[in-house]
């Protein structure tokens, strides 16, 4: 049988927490896919030009990025891990039920931060309680995290799509250039570069005819069994105030988890030192213990090393995930190979799709596969899908090919860079906090770079 018997063992020890984090992260990816296809909606909503509503992509992403650092100062306590999982799911759910009643871009955006930080949160806590939680087994689980966070992010657009306006939502005798072609516009806005959408005017005074709120409100809805699921687990481990605990603490499973670890190590003279600096750590008070212990400054230099590597590799492949499928429609659409604009429209899905599938087929391979060989597989396919995509710069059926295959490899990078990182580091719980924020960072800044970029070849040919 695939499936070991210890880890099954592990597994029903840790249903509970491991199916709440799993849900949690559902709701991160239900949360940063649906702005792209509802944006033109959320413009006619706020009587805002296009180039003032793409900027709620930066207000999103950047408070993300802030939530995935600060969500790290939380790892010494779990029971404060908990509550603020249950504050960013709920969150959630309240920022989808009162986007519909934002009137204006500004707080529209200040609505979107919010979203930002509770989603950066959750990003950071979730991989670092199951890393804690698994240690040498945290691959398979970490692999299924990210799965959940691709179906949601999956969902969301299948759930917008029927309440999306096929003409400009706005009714106004002045409509002009680009408001008869919406799903095009759709496709070329570029999160965080509102440049390249400049040449193209909406109306923005008249009546506004959109049926978007109801998405908004049933994913409200869908989201929120999520914080009750949290909200259960807190109260079945005795958290909620004026509940007495009779399973004990959270900790109890990390406990479990650190003493089933302990019972398939061999006896050998470094095990006594590894509990003491356990112990050493369980009695610090600071809970930036990983920057701010002494030993953090007198660390061997591979163990800087280690963090700026797996920093870098996740810097990179996160950004072109969140790059690439705005980047190969607008590549589609312009010469050479000048698609209609309904063809291209499919690269981005079948992007997404490849990417959601290769999680859903990594969660059994990485429990044969170690992480390390995981992740040698994928940043040498990556490599070669690139080189496949230069090759064929010409080649429609290449750039379909291409993207299908640059969606697996990059599908399952960051749950195994992260697994590998931590158990090279002895699962200190310091790199998830460096990883997640590197990945935020890559995605925010790889877009602006490439957008930039974008803007400036236009420029040239005008």
């Amino acid at each position: 049988m695939w499936w070991d018997e210890n880890l099954l063992a592990l597994f029903r020890k840790n249903l509970q927490p491991t199916i709440t984090y799993w849900s949690v992260f559902f709701s991160f990816g239900l949360c940063i896919a649906f702005l792209g296809p509802t944006l033109l909606d959320l413009r006619c909503q706020t009587h805002s030009s296009l180039q003032d509503i793409t900027w709620v992509f930066f207000a999103q992403q950047f408070c993300l990025l802030v939530g995935s650092s600060v969500g790290g100062t939380f790892k010494k306590s779990l029971k404060l891990c908990l509550f603020i999982l249950l504050i960013s799911s709920l969150t959630i759910s309240l920022v989808f039920a009162i986007i519909p009643f934002c009137k204006h871009v500004g707080v529209l955006a200040m609505v979107m931060a919010v979203a930002g930080l509770a989603m950066g949160n959750i990003d950071t806590i979730s991989n670092m309680q199951l890393v804690k939680t698994y240690q040498q087994d945290s691959a398979v689980f970490l692999q299924v995290l990210h799965f959940f966070v691709g179906f949601g992010a999956l969902l969301s657009p299948l759930i917008a799509d029927p309440f999306l306006s096929d003409t400009n939502c706005i009714q106004s005798n002045n409509t002009q250039n680009g408001s008869s072609n919406l799903e095009h516009i759709r496709n070329s806005i570029v999160p965080n570069h509102p440049g390249n959408v400049s040449h193209y005017v909406l109306p923005l005074d008249g009546p506004v005819l959109s049926n978007v709120s109801y998405a908004f409100w049933i994913m409200a809805t869908i989201n929120l069994p999520v914080p009750i699921a949290v909200f259960l687990l807190m109260y079945q481990k005795g958290m909620v105030p004026g509940c007495k605990s009779k399973n004990g603490s959270l900790l109890s499973a990390d406990e479990l988890a650190m003493e089933n670890k302990r019972e398939t190590e061999p006896n050998d003279e470094k095990k006594p030192e590894k509990q003491e600096e356990h112990i050493q750590e369980k009695g610090h008070g600071v809970h930036m213990l990983c920057c701010q212990n002494k030993r953090f400054w007198n660390a061997p230099y591979t163990f800087f090393a280690i963090h700026v590597c797996s920093a870098v590799i996740l810097f990179m492949t996160d950004g072109i995930v969140g790059e690439y499928s705005g980047f190969v429609y607008s590549y589609a659409v312009e010469e050479p190979l000048s698609l209609a604009h309904k063809t291209a429209g499919y690269l981005p899905s079948l992007f997404w799709a490849c990417v959601t599938l290769g999680r859903l087929i990594s969660i059994p391979v990485s429990y044969r596969v170690p992480p390390r060989s995981m992740l040698f597989i994928n940043l040498i396919g990556m490599s070669g899908t690139f080189l496949f995509l230069l090759l064929s710069l010409n080649s429609i059926p290449g750039l379909f090919i291409g993207t299908a295959f640059l969606g697996l490899f990059l599908s399952s990078v960051f749950p195994s860079m992260l697994a590998y990182t931590e158990d090279m580091l002895n699962y200190k719980g310091c790199a998830t906090t460096v990883l997640v924020t590197a990945a935020g960072m890559g995605e925010m800044v790889l877009q602006i770079l490439v957008g930039m970029v974008r803007g400036k070849i236009l420029m040239s040919f005008l």
